[in-house]
């Protein structure tokens, strides 16, 4: 016997139809996550930024003026590598590119003091041996963080750099000196003000306006100005290895997220010491190990939806928990590379589900308050909390319970600083110069000339390869042919 199909109100009374009867919710806020989901959208919109031929030139003209900087800085002493390869990340060391402490950070905001911003690795030592993993000297220090002995280095090195170690003479009669991060961090500021002040003494037509070099702790932080745009570098001077770390061989066994997407010898192409140390290390001796490198392969391998809300956790929690400073936007993305290794990749990748990524975000973070443990990515022995008071975390897990219990007027006070800040550089553009601005290099001439050119490629490799590595191959006798690599592309 034929049996009739049920009519619609019988289905959904038999339960096939199933779409909800209630718009989706957050059970512990009971914000819609709909909303959500568009304040994410929202925010996105305003914090990226497209850049115009004008904005595009500006960039280049202020990345030609620091190379040029550093190259003068290598002939001074000799001390820095002739042929030597800066890792350029978009975003300053504020917004956590690298994993660097923020406490003796001057608070810089964007709108305010600058309109964009980099980091800029520049290695003062190289150790560049792929044979083997690379064993540091870790009986001084805590994990992550190592000493660096100069008698890794030939004798050449040595002499030259010997008066920016701590030395050690030992039992036996011998010497040890050991690279020191404040010495080194010293001696960089000190040289790069001296490039400076000659370089202002001599000024070119289109050179960038030196508004602020600043020290803070062992970072040079300089902000330009160039035409109509404000631009922060924060330098950041490294010891580059190639390989991998000993320390960190176990990682590689594991099952992660970007197994099958990119090749391990991408990830462990090589690793920096950074000037930072432990909270009970010798800050003369100690550095700390930094995958700066690998990461930026691994952001290949994230959903842009995750990212974009990494984007507006970051916002939110950078506000909220600046002050005391013992949450840094590394931590967030440490965590998220965590959350990409522990769900789904097809999970992820879903575009609608931004509100469900930044509800879990939150929920990390408070969880490795509540519970003081926050491993690192690449080390997880490593408990990047571990110095951390009770009455610090509990102070900021609580500040995060605010968040969670209303993460739409959060969100909607994100979007309205970014708006702010995007203001204040539509008003400075609009009171500064519309003309076009040469280079240093350049003579203002023929607008189809190479530089106008090179503006058009840069601003084409900012919008296509957002968050990616930039680096640059530069010869100091020839600072005005910079050589770029993306990832693994030449330029």
């Amino acid at each position: 016997m034929k049996m009739a199909a049920p009519t619609a109100s019988k289905a959904a009374s038999l339960g096939c139809n199933n779409k909800p009867a209630f718009p989706e919710l957050d059970f512990r806020s009971g914000a819609r996550v709909e909303e959500l989901n568009k304040l994410i959208q929202e925010f996105t919109k305003h914090d990226q930024r497209e850049y115009d031929d004008q904005r595009a030139l500006e960039i280049h003209t202020a990345k030609d003026f620091i190379f040029s900087m550093l190259g003068m800085v290598q002939k001074l002493d000799q001390k820095l590598p002739v042929a030597n390869e800066y890792l350029l990340l978009s975003g300053g060391v504020r917004e956590g590119v690298v994993d660097l402490d923020l406490d003796e950070l001057n608070v810089y905001a964007r709108g305010t003091d600058y309109d964009m911003d980099f980091t800029l690795l520049v290695p003062a030592l190289k150790l560049h041996d792929r044979n083997q993993p690379v064993t540091l000297d870790m009986r001084h220090s805590a994990l992550c963080h190592s000493w660096l002995s100069l008698r890794l280095f030939d004798e050449g090195t040595i002499s030259k750099w010997k008066d920016c170690c701590t030395i050690v003479d030992h039992i036996n009669g011998a010497t040890n000196y050991f690279f020191s991060p404040t010495k080194v961090a010293d001696w960089f500021y000190d040289s790069i003000s001296i490039v400076l002040s000659e370089i202002q003494k001599k000024p070119q037509r289109g050179m960038p306006k030196v508004e602020k070099v600043e020290k803070n702790g062992t970072i040079i932080s300089i902000i330009l100005g160039v035409g109509s745009s404000r631009m922060l570098y924060d330098i950041v001077p490294v010891v580059s290895f190639k390989g991998w770390p000993a320390v960190a061989q176990s990682w590689l066994m594991e099952n992660h997220f970007w197994d099958g997407k990119i090749t391990e010898e991408e990830v462990i192409s090589g690793f920096y010491l950074v000037p930072a140390c432990s909270y009970k290390g010798k800050k003369d001796n100690e550095w700390r190990l930094s995958f700066a490198r690998s990461e930026v392969q691994l952001k290949k391998c994230i959903s842009s939806s995750l990212m974009q809300t990494y984007q507006a956790c970051k916002a939110i929690i950078i506000k909220l928990l600046s002050r005391p400073k013992a949450i840094s936007p590394y931590h967030l993305r440490s965590m998220m590379l965590w959350a990409c290794d522990r769900l789904p990749a097809n999970y992820l990748a879903q575009e609608d589900y931004a509100a469900h990524f930044l509800l879990g975000l939150i929920d990390d973070l408070q969880h490795c308050l509540v519970n003081k443990m926050c491993p690192n990515y690449f080390i997880p022995q490593c408990n990047m909390l571990e110095h951390l008071s009770e009455e610090t975390v509990m102070l900021h897990a609580r500040k995060l319970s605010s968040v969670r219990s209303d993460p739409a007027e959060h969100l909607r006070t994100a979007i309205e600083h970014v708006k702010a800040a995007n203001r204040l550089t539509l008003e400075l553009q609009r009171r500064g110069s519309t003309t076009s601005i040469p280079s240093p290099q350049s003579d203002g001439g023929d607008p189809n000339q190479p530089d106008d050119r090179l503006a058009k490629k840069l601003q084409q490799l900012v919008t296509e390869n957002p968050g990616k590595s930039i680096s640059v191959f530069i010869n100091p006798d020839d600072v005005t042919r910079p050589h770029f690599r993306i990832d693994d592309k030449f330029f």
